[in-house]
């Protein structure tokens, strides 16, 4: 009966029922603000939204296959930008993602490679994993093991706390065919990922 009076009394004092805006309260009561001042009483639930938002993107269908007659010719797609959240302190990150490959028989649609990224960006991350997981995708949708994947991002978690400076973080997958220098090289050179 006890536990029944505490929820009652929570009803009461206005305590939202949905547990991410009640985080959000906590919060903001924790750093010494008033949830229920004019600028903050619609933040818990702007809050709640926005982290159901973010997570549970969905891109669309990623797996739109076309046959090619360019087997074994270098694509590569650059200027992918996404946003992702640090998994080690939940601030975000944003990354610019290039994506190369060495079509077999069949060769993804466009905007898939962009659709990929974002349905990896869009969960708690590292850069690491984020670049590994774009890999893994696009060899497993196009059959292809020669992948390479280059990411460059710029970490709030770096920008706004412990040292407070910005800096890019570069990651780079390599596989199959692509490990060679030589097709390193032409992919750099194409997406013009080589640039400070």
């Amino acid at each position: 009966m006890e536990v029944l009076t505490e929820d009652l009394d929570l009803l009461d004092a206005g305590e939202p029922s949905d547990p991410l805006e009640s985080i959000a309260r906590q919060l903001l009561v924790e750093i010494g603000e008033d949830p229920d001042r004019e600028g903050l009483r619609e933040t818990p639930a702007r809050y709640a939204r926005w982290w159901r938002e973010f997570t549970r993107y969905e891109p669309g269908s990623v797996d739109t296959l076309f046959e090619t007659t360019a087997s074994g010719n270098l694509v590569a797609v650059s200027g992918i930008s996404v946003w992702s959240l640090c998994e080690h302190h939940l601030l975000p990150f944003s990354c610019r993602v290039t994506i190369g490959y060495l079509p077999q028989e069949k060769m993804l649609g466009l905007s898939k490679f962009a659709r990929i990224a974002h349905q990896h960006a869009h969960k708690l991350q590292s850069q690491e994993q984020l670049s590994q997981q774009i890999a893994d995708d696009v060899e497993r949708l196009t059959g292809s093991g020669d992948v390479a994947v280059i990411g460059r991002g710029e970490h709030l978690c770096m920008a706004m706390r412990g040292i407070r400076t910005p800096a890019t973080m570069t990651t780079a997958v390599w596989r199959g065919a692509l490990k060679d220098s030589a097709l390193r090289g032409e992919l750099i050179a194409l997406t013009n990922d080589g640039r400070q």
